[in-house]
C-alpha cells in the first residue's frame, strides 16, 4: 500500500482583476463542486497550463 505523506504546499497571495460575469460563473461552479473560489481557480490554472501548447 502506498503511504502518504501530507505537506504543505508554498502558496503566495495575489490580487487579480476579473469581470463581475466571470466571478459570478466561478463562485457558482466552485459551489457546485463543494471546493472554495482560490482552489478551483487553482485548479482551472493548472489544468489551462498541462494543456496550453507550447509557441514553437
Amino acid at each position: 500500500m502506498e503511504r502518504f505523506f501530507p505537506k504543505k504546499q508554498e502558496k503566495e497571495v495575489i490580487s487579480i482583476r476579473i469581470s463581475t460575469d466571470l466571478l459570478a460563473t466561478v463562485d457558482q461552479k466552485s459551489a457546485s463542486f463543494d471546493i472554495s473560489r482560490n482552489e478551483f481557480i487553482n485548479q482551472c490554472i493548472v489544468f489551462a497550463l498541462k494543456h496550453m501548447e507550447d509557441k514553437a
